[in-house]
């Protein structure tokens, strides 16, 4: 297998263990779970086929509903996720070239468009989660609170990820 393969590996080893081991018992304030786990999802390969990332998303979501006694929140809100990053990512880290990005990080695009990247993606993801977390639109200004929270303080976490664990010569 080649480098890139291991370097997921091991990338996703260490987004589910920080997120099962340390994120899972952070709650600020009753709107923020950081849910960092979801930027493996999103730093995989441009290159990754539809079929391919859809499956390796729910994969990821339905391990995290098993290890944190979920419903299937994950699962689905990881599989929407990827299926929005296979219609827009690459519309939004490569503007429309053709352009393989091996690792999407903040080193290897822009910053502003990574981080819109990331913003647009974890929003997604966070609303999609609570959504079904309630089940109901009764509590939407909640859900739109908590969604906010948790994408900002998210964004803030999978940048400092990147900037301690992702170096610049690895891109």
């Amino acid at each position: 297998m080649n480098n890139l393969v291991w370097r997921n590996i091991g990338r996703f080893l260490l987004l589910t263990l920080m997120q099962l081991l340390i994120l899972n018992n952070v709650y600020l304030g009753g709107y923020v779970m950081p849910m960092l786990y979801v930027l493996f999802i999103l730093m995989l390969p441009t290159s990754t086929g539809r079929i391919p990332m859809l499956l390796i998303a729910f994969g990821t979501g339905l391990l995290m509903d098993i290890m944190a006694g979920a419903l299937g929140f994950h699962a689905l809100a990881c599989t929407v996720v990827a299926m929005m990053r296979v219609l827009f990512a690459d519309r939004i880290l490569t503007r429309g070239e053709n352009v393989v990005i091996a690792v999407p990080s903040i080193h290897s695009v822009t910053p502003q468009y990574f981080i819109s990247y990331l913003m647009l993606m974890l929003g997604a993801f966070y609303l999609m989660f609570y959504l079904l977390e309630i089940f109901s639109f009764r509590g939407l200004g909640g859900v739109l609170l908590a969604t906010v929270c948790s994408t900002l303080v998210t964004t803030l976490l999978a940048v400092l990820y990147q900037l301690i664990f992702i170096k610049k010569e690895d891109q």
